[in-house]
């Protein structure tokens, strides 16, 4: 086991013993087989210039002095990849994004392990004691008995290389992370970093993300990407969401976004950006699971599976008649305990609480918690059912964003 910072400036021989440089760089490569990248040559600073060496060529490497197999006129040039990680030009002091522990961190050193002979990139430093080695005080970092904070390089990617390199967000990783975890990320990068982040999401995961995040922060983050990803994106955000992104963007990309989604995802947002933004109807989310009273429980069964890709919030079921009018409503637990053929509109609860689409958002709050509600029905005058207001929705105007991040989201 070696550290970059304690191999970086050591003398370079040849197989000769004479002196041609010190060592500027190593160069290791991501291999599709193994987890951790290999090395594959090394720089040499020699009389102002740069020398790559191939690590065939390189006899020690983790020793105090760097020898080499051949003289220098013999060494064959090194044909680089795109691939290629300059682990001190493009690893020290950058950020990666730690994977496992859902957050943008800043690498103070690299450990470099060898097995049977090969030597590859093991972890990175994210600790003080990786700062002193750099600074030459690894002894104090013994003495103060600091131990390296390592990550593996399997739980860590780089965020962003130097402009010939091409960006390597770990996709897969990012995609297993919860959406609060990514929206985290995402709040610790500037807007380039972010910018690119997003980029390499797909617009699944990408909505769910931005759901996480301030209408305000989120519009940033769009504000560069094209037209018709973003669509696409709202398309896959919640409706309520959807409205409330739109509604911090210039009116006429507003039009432009709203022009380019599917006909019905897009008339959804419309109803809701004709609301006043704090009233209920503004918060609303217009997916919410309704059905006829003359369904038996089984029936009620199989029409609340058909719904399943479009409902993601059915904390209650719904009644209504062919023109929207609720008549009543059941929960989950309700529908489990009927008996198959048991009528909708005999287990249904009759009297329903709702709030009208006018009122604002600190009576929706009032009463989804005086009624201890994880949703509450949004009516018109005629008590047609035009959408639900989650719990979380109606009392984010009053909960301080450093507390909405210990909250559960309750349509997770």
């Amino acid at each position: 086991m070696a550290f970059l910072s304690e191999m970086l400036g050591r003398p370079v021989t040849d197989i000769d013993g004479k002196l041609i440089g010190t060592l500027k760089d190593v160069i290791a490569k991501q291999m599709q087989e193994f987890p951790h990248p290999l090395i594959q040559a090394i720089l040499v600073s020699r009389k102002g210039e740069t020398l790559t060496v191939n690590y065939s060529a390189v006899a020690s490497l983790m020793s105090p002095v760097i020898t080499l197999m051949k003289r220098v006129e013999d060494l064959r040039p090194y044909l680089g990849h795109e691939e290629d990680i300059f682990l001190s030009r493009d690893v020290l002091d950058k950020q990666i994004i730690d994977t496992d522990g859902a957050r943008v961190v800043r690498v103070n050193d690299v450990e470099l392990m060898r097995v049977n002979g090969t030597i590859y990139v093991g972890n990175v430093d994210i600790g003080a004691a990786g700062i002193l080695r750099r600074v030459g005080l690894a002894r104090a970092a013994r003495w103060l008995k600091l131990r390296p904070n390592p990550i593996s390089w399997n739980n860590a990617e780089l965020l962003r290389r130097d402009q010939s390199m091409r960006l390597r967000v770990p996709v897969e990783k990012i995609h297993e992370l919860h959406p609060a975890d990514v929206a985290e990320i995402l709040s610790d990068l500037n807007k380039l970093e972010s910018g690119q982040f997003l980029a390499a999401l797909d617009v699944e995961h990408l909505a769910d993300a931005l759901e996480e995040i301030e209408p305000k922060f989120q519009a940033s983050l769009i504000e560069s990407m094209p037209d018709e990803k973003v669509a696409d994106v709202l398309e896959e955000m919640e409706p309520d969401e959807a409205a409330d992104l739109l509604a911090d963007l210039p009116k006429e990309r507003k039009e432009d976004l709203l022009a380019l989604m599917e006909k019905d995802e897009a008339e959804d947002v419309r109803k809701l950006l004709a609301y006043p933004e704090d009233s209920a109807g503004g918060i609303m989310t217009t997916e919410y699971a309704a059905i006829s009273p003359n369904l038996t429980a089984a029936g009620a069964i199989k029409a609340l599976r058909g719904m399943a890709d479009e409902v993601e919030t059915m904390f209650y079921v719904y009644v209504t008649d062919e023109e929207d009018h609720l008549l009543g409503v059941f929960s989950l637990n309700n529908l489990i305990f009927a008996s198959p053929g048991a009528m909708v509109k005999d287990f249904m609860a009759e009297r329903v609480i709702t709030v009208n689409l006018t009122d604002d958002q600190e009576t929706v709050a009032q009463t989804v918690a005086k009624y201890d509600l994880l949703a509450v029905p949004v009516v018109d005058e005629q008590n047609r059912l035009h959408g639900i207001v989650t719990a979380d929705d109606a009392l984010d105007k009053f909960i301080p964003t450093a507390w909405k991040k210990q909250l559960p989201r309750f349509y997770h």
